[in-house]
């Protein structure tokens, strides 16, 4: 299962494999992971990296969010919402804990 912790929409934890299918093969895992390199990207291409930390790692990622800004909140905002909507999709193989 892919676990996934959001912590004041400013941090996002992801850890785990869904184990939807085999390894190479597992489009829950391929979604999960795009939607964070692609955020992660996006904040890149806009030249906000430095409003982030980033760490990722196999089966493992963590955005956290060090500044504000308008473009890096709503790039944010956007994978909360994917997040959330492939954990509808797919709710045994993504869970996720949001922390106020």
């Amino acid at each position: 299962m892919i676990n996934i912790e959001i912590i004041n929409n400013k941090t996002i934890k992801v850890k785990g494999h869904a184990n939807y299918a085999e390894y190479g093969a597992d489009i829950v895992c391929a979604s999960v992971s795009t939607a964070v390199y692609m955020s992660v990207n996006q904040i890149e291409v806009f030249d906000k990296s430095y409003c982030i930390n980033t760490k990722i790692v196999e089966g493992n990622a963590c955005i956290e969010v060090v500044c504000e800004d308008e473009i890096v909140s709503k790039v944010l905002s956007n994978l909360i919402f994917t997040l959330r909507d492939l954990e509808l999709q797919y709710p045994k193989y993504i869970k996720i804990n949001e922390k106020i």
